[in-house]
């Protein structure tokens, strides 16, 4: 029995010795102080000695019982110790190294031209208003010259909140809380969302975005709108652009026109996105009515003005070759990606 336990004790601290990873080690402990471990086996067998001999036999089993726990003990602070060294090691961060790029998000195409359009009018001199979106009947069509029961109020196809508050139909309210607060000269860009009752398809929805503009200053004339609207012509669509005026009819304005551009893709030859007329219509303008200026608190009698209405939609549509205006609403990120 002496000869085995001596053996056990040498073949455990040989397994202990070998084992590289927590795993292996727990595997030794079982196999030598396991309930049927080696060492365990043995001491089953004391029962067997004569008194004499099973004091010194269970002193020596004791002490190699003892000897092996403490030097798995040990074994298993070493793993730790070293698997802890191994971890912080894997896991060290180099502060010198480069971060990761993280991926960056970017304008969408409305804004984008939305901006461009602000820069252009900046750089004129104009300033940037703005007003309610819920809006009153007076402001959205009665001080613009639209009274009650006028047949320009049934193309509007307005969402009434009550009686008398709607969601503006256009940002020419602006135009005249903007007349209130501000006397002459005047100039002033009004962006902002806009709502009408439209079905939507490619051209048409019930929310999209208009630029209002106004200037009131002593002899304001049609020269002073075709000049500021050129030069937002070419800045948009390059320098070769041309604009013409065409006779229209506004409500808030007199004489009114709408405006187009020289198509910037064939440059006035004809092709499919003008439909071969070689021009492009843009927006609406005019000069502004005395019933309009009167209801802004600006004599009509010693000031004058002009005033001009865009879409921004149209505008990105023509900017970047967009044929159906739901696509700059639908969140499609292949889409959207392209900008």
């Amino acid at each position: 029995m002496k000869e085995q336990l001596e053996k056990l004790r040498q073949a455990a601290m040989d397994a202990v010795a070998q084992s590289d990873d927590l795993q292996a080690l727990e595997n030794a402990r079982v196999r030598f102080l396991g309930k049927k471990g080696e060492i365990t086996s043995i001491l089953k067998q004391m029962g067997k000695l004569s008194p004499e001999e099973r004091p010194v036999m269970g002193q020596m089993a004791n002490a190699v019982r003892q000897a092996v726990e403490e030097s798995i003990a040990a074994a298993a602070e070493e793993l730790k110790k070293r698997q802890q060294e191994m971890k912080l090691k894997a896991e060290t961060i180099d502060v010198t190294l480069p971060g990761e790029k993280q991926p960056e998000g970017h304008r969408h195409p409305l804004e984008i031209v939305l901006n461009e359009v602000k820069d252009i009018f900046i750089g004129m001199g104009f300033q940037i208003a703005d007003g309610p979106e819920v809006e009153w009947d007076y402001y959205n069509f009665e001080a613009l010259n639209i009274p009650e029961g006028h047949p320009a109020r049934d193309t509007q196809d307005t969402f009434y909140i009550t009686e008398k508050m709607l969601l503006r139909t256009q940002t020419s309210p602006v135009q005249i809380r903007y007349m209130e607060n501000h006397k002459p000269p005047i100039r002033m860009i009004a962006p902002g969302r806009v709502f009408r009752s439209d079905p939507v398809d490619a051209t048409h929805s019930p929310l999209f975005h208009q630029i209002e503009g106004l200037v009131v200053d002593k002899n304001i004339t049609m020269a002073d709108l075709k000049g500021n609207l050129l030069t937002l012509a070419k800045k948009l669509y390059g320098e070769n652009t041309e604009i013409r005026l065409r006779p229209h009819h506004f409500p808030f304005t007199e004489p009114s026109c709408e405006i187009d551009v020289s198509c910037f893709r064939c440059g006035g030859k004809g092709c499919p996105m003008c439909k071969n007329e070689g021009w492009i219509e843009i927006l609406g303008a005019g000069m502004v009515h005395p019933k309009v200026l009167e209801r802004g608190g600006i004599d009509p009698e010693e000031y004058s003005g002009f005033a001009f209405g865009l879409g921004v939609e149209r505008l990105a549509m023509f900017r970047f070759s967009v044929d159906d205006m739901r696509l700059y609403y639908e969140n499609d990120a292949r889409f959207l990606g392209q900008f």
